[in-house]
């Protein structure tokens, strides 16, 4: 039995956690939740489950809470994401909170001792370095919940990164491989959330129609496994079945394949390095009939040499990139920007910025938030009110 925190479950990937959690009652239970501002559905996962602890952004939706649900404790804020993360009980923290909110409860509950499984990409791309060095510190594992990355490390197997000649991370290619490139600066909100594999939350969405979400897990693995990001490949894979692959030293390319469905590398994440019996996911290759494969078109999506180049020169530049990215597809979202304008906004940013080779936490939170400030000038936004 695993005791599982889940930091962003009334999110995409939360409600795909409580899924695997209700197929596996006997190897999973949760002892902890938290969520932005969803107190309803909240409520409902706490009187299902009845963690210990839970958490929710505001104190006025905690003071809501607290007389629905008799019994659990009920925190909010940046405190209550941190007791949650160091719970007592837990041995397992899932860190599905989108942005960079998850970091320092990410880093609280390694050096609590929890072992982490991480959707939230933001906090490899920002922090990689100081996560995994503070991971072997105390001991204690970082596991993917990312499909691609979950294939990565199923091939792996616990392999060593100089047996390794490349990471083959796939795409889908998002709703626009096919469109030409002359067609992009008129691509709507609502084609850009159309994915046509995933189910997902707005951000990765749009971030996958401009492969800035492959880009950032191209970071993500290069910290995750340790393998230069020169190693680091990206093909596309309409289908959607190949999740990634490893090739060795030796020329030969182990893959791990299966129906898209995030309950699987959820699952795995959390019952590793045993595999729980679950009929969830069917996958029917002669149903499928064909697995293709393509380069990714580089001059369509920018966002992938954007960052290849953060992600070899490390330092500050990949929090750049992330932090620039967030308020460039917020702005797209709001019809603030086009579509291309995203990696154009976010070129300008990495451009401008002056880098710390070997950053402080603090130091790549200075540039997390400078890149936000510089991203809403260069699209005229202005600055947030408080």
């Amino acid at each position: 039995m695993k005791n599982v925190v889940l930091l962003g479950s009334t999110g995409s990937i939360g409600t795909s956690t409580v899924t695997v959690a209700n197929d596996l009652p006997d190897d999973i239970r949760l002892v902890g939740l938290a969520a932005g501002g969803n107190a309803e559905l909240l409520a409902g996962q706490a009187r299902e489950f009845r963690p210990e602890l839970i958490s929710i952004g505001s104190p006025e939706k905690a003071d809501d809470l607290r007389p629905q649900l008799d019994g659990i404790r009920v925190a909010s804020g940046d405190e209550g994401l941190i007791e949650l993360a160091t719970l007592p009980s837990a041995n397992i923290v899932l860190i599905a909170i989108v942005g960079t909110a998850g970091l320092q409860p990410a880093l609280a509950a390694i050096r609590a001792g929890k072992d982490i499984a991480v959707a939230s990409k933001e906090i490899l791309v920002m922090a990689g370095e100081i996560v995994m060095a503070e991971a072997r510190k105390h001991g204690v594992r970082v596991l993917p919940v990312d499909s691609e990355h979950s294939a990565i490390f199923q091939c792996l197997d616990g392999r060593t990164p100089e047996s390794v000649r490349r990471l083959i991370l796939t795409a889908s290619g998002g709703p626009f491989r096919e469109t030409p490139a002359g067609q992009f600066a008129d691509i709507t909100v609502e084609q850009a959330l159309k994915h046509p594999s995933w189910v997902m939350g707005r951000k990765i969405t749009i971030d996958s129609a401009t492969m800035f979400n492959k880009g950032l897990e191209m970071i993500e693995a290069r910290w995750l496994f340790g393998i230069p990001m020169p190693r680091v490949d990206v093909v596309v894979h309409p289908q959607s079945v190949v999740h990634s692959m490893v090739e060795f030293v030796d020329g030969s390319i182990l893959s791990q394949l299966s129906t898209p469905d995030m309950c699987l590398p959820i699952q795995y994440a959390l019952t590793c390095p045993s595999r729980a019996a679950s009929e969830r996911v069917q996958t029917d290759l002669a149903a499928l009939g064909r697995l293709d494969f393509e380069a990714p078109d580089l001059a369509k999506f920018p966002a992938l040499g954007q960052a290849r180049r953060a992600g070899e020169v490390a330092g500050t530049l990949p929090a750049v990139l992330n932090a620039a990215n967030e308020i460039a597809v917020d702005a797209f979202c709001d019809g603030q920007t086009s579509f291309p304008g995203i990696s154009d906004a976010v070129g300008q940013v990495m451009d401008r910025h002056e880098l710390i080779g070997q950053p402080s936490l603090e130091q790549i939170l200075q540039a997390d938030a400078w890149a936000r400030e510089t991203a809403r000038d260069v699209l005229g936004l202005g600055q947030p009110t408080p």
